[in-house]
């Protein structure tokens, strides 16, 4: 199979209009996986979430496989992960959205070797000229300077110290965290200056820096949130290919917890027909395990998300791929996604209502949510800045 571009001209069956009854984007979608020139070989994308790599959204021509006559059978390698060193200028990112519940941000990594077929985050990567399929999770950015960057922006004059998020766009845990430990090196940071933090991750990785985050949860200055979309192991792997599986989870809500460090479960996302049933089960474990908070996120769908997340049903559920997006759009105005502020999360209408109405039950009947821990910041102290011979001192 050879590759080869088009021009900005979009093909009428790999890409139709936004708003589609459930009907016609599901046979849409089965077009597409039916398509070799689409689909990715199952071998190569072994252990990944996505099927295919379309083009990013910006970019000015398209690609598509093609059979060139020669009819040689091609045995390529599985696609590995690459990492890709990223420079930036800063490293706080700040967030005016009145419905998340912080102001500043730090995203070590760009891009998620976890690989959920469901990852808000995906279409980011359109912004690098690289698809929010397999090159989201095969691609990755790092930014080894982040600790430097954080000190000096910490150190500006007129500073003011508010709850940092770790991870609110890709996880600070995936798998490249081993090789780079730059979360860690933040949190460093982050503890010496007595600066608020929260994480959000699935990664039992986190557990590594318990040392860190047990010292800053004694000064109220720390909390994780563990992401927790099933309790079915089976699921979790296609849904969730290279993160870690939900008993892994549970022993992690349990070793922070019995550190002394607040945890908070996401269930998220709630996708309808899939794991919606499993909301109390999954409330119940995690209070047992010991978490103290709990929230959920109905499945956001902004951008190409849509087409891949429908890849994802055609090629493991093929039966749900229609009633998901119908219940979806009951949920979403009649449209695949509406990310209008205070809507966005959670939906509209009576599933939605339904949803959020179990999920405050259960939520209530495992003690979850009687008190939401607030982190300090009165107790911040600047990073010393170096002054040449006098550092030695």
């Amino acid at each position: 199979m050879t590759i080869r571009t088009r021009g900005n001209a979009r093909d009428p069956v790999l890409s139709r209009p936004a708003v589609r009854s459930p009907i016609e984007a599901a046979e849409a979608a089965r077009r597409r996986m039916d398509d070799p020139s689409y689909r990715v070989e199952a071998e190569r994308r072994r252990g990944r979430g996505a099927a295919a790599n379309p083009s990013g959204r910006y970019e000015p021509a398209q690609r598509e496989g093609f059979d060139d006559g020669w009819s040689i059978e091609e045995e390529l390698p599985p696609i590995p992960t690459e990492v890709i060193v990223e420079k930036p200028r800063t490293i706080i990112t700040k967030n005016d959205s009145p419905d998340i519940l912080f102001d500043k941000s730090i995203n070590p990594y760009r891009g998620c070797e976890h690989g959920c077929s469901y990852c808000f985050a995906r279409p980011t990567h359109a912004y690098q000229g690289l698809s929010s399929g397999l090159d989201f999770e095969t691609k990755i950015f790092a930014k080894p300077s982040a600790p430097e960057l954080l000190e000096k922006e910490l150190r500006a004059p007129g500073y003011r110290p508010t709850t940092i998020a770790l991870g609110s766009n890709t996880d600070p845990y995936q798998p490249v965290e081993r090789r780079f430990r730059i979360t860690r090196a933040i949190l460093e940071i982050l503890d010496r200056t007595n600066h608020p933090v929260g994480i959000v991750t699935k990664s039992a990785l986190v557990t590594r820096d318990i040392d860190i985050l047990s010292r800053m949860a004694d000064r109220q200055l720390a909390k994780v949130a563990i992401s927790v979309t099933t309790l079915d192991p089976k699921l979790a792997r296609r849904m969730e290919p290279r993160a870690a599986s939900p008993a892994k989870r549970l022993e992690t809500i349990r070793k922070l917890s019995d550190a002394g460090i607040p945890v908070i479960v996401l269930v998220a996302p709630i996708v309808p027909a899939i794991n919606d049933h499993e909301i109390e089960e999954i409330l119940k474990a995690v209070a047992a395990a010991g978490a103290q908070e709990a929230g959920y996120v109905l499945l956001r769908l902004p951008y190409d998300l849509k087409d891949l997340m429908r890849d994802w049903l055609a090629e493991h559920y093929p039966d749900k791929l229609k009633h998901v997006f119908s219940l979806l759009q009951e949920a979403r105005g009649g449209k695949d996604y509406d990310a209008e502020w205070g809507v966005r999360q959670a939906g509209v209408g009576p599933y939605a209502w339904m949803i959020g109405r179990r999920f405050e039950t259960a939520a209530e009947r495992f003690g979850l949510n009687k008190r939401s821990l607030r982190l300090r910041t009165d107790l911040f102290s600047p990073p010393a800045k170096e002054t040449g011979q006098l550092s030695l001192f």
